[in-house]
């Protein structure tokens, strides 16, 4: 008899494995206490939705693919703020014009809609 301990998405299980006569193992599973799940890696402070007072909107579904600046950088305009898959292109989303990241509204792998609020700045 064998014991093991297997973690499978988060849950810890006690295995123990016996063999029976004809070399075959059966095993015995026992579910344990569940481990905390690992952190996610930390990401950007997000400001409030919609904080600043210049709108940067989709123009276009596709997903978040990347987040180029996050809030509180400066951006002039033509800046790449973040990065959208449309039609599995990459198509930066630029500030329209200068000033500083307010709030980023979405996240990395977003689905988002057209016309929908990405992020804002403050001019």
């Amino acid at each position: 008899m064998k014991n093991y301990t297997i973690t499978v998405n988060g849950n810890v299980y006690d295995v123990t494995v016996e063999e029976n006569g004809n070399g075959a193992a059966a095993p015995a599973p026992r579910k344990m206490a569940a481990a905390a799940p690992k952190a996610a890696p930390a990401a950007a402070p997000k400001a409030a939705a919609g904080a600043g007072n210049v709108k940067i909107e989709a123009k276009a579904a596709g997903k978040v693919f990347k987040i180029e600046a996050g809030a509180g950088a400066a951006v002039k305009k033509g800046d790449t703020v973040l990065i959208l898959e449309v039609m599995k292109m990459e198509t930066p989303v630029v500030a329209p014009e200068d000033g500083t990241v307010a709030s980023i509204d979405v996240a990395v792998g977003d689905q988002v809609e057209s016309g929908a609020l990405l992020a804002t700045l403050n001019n």
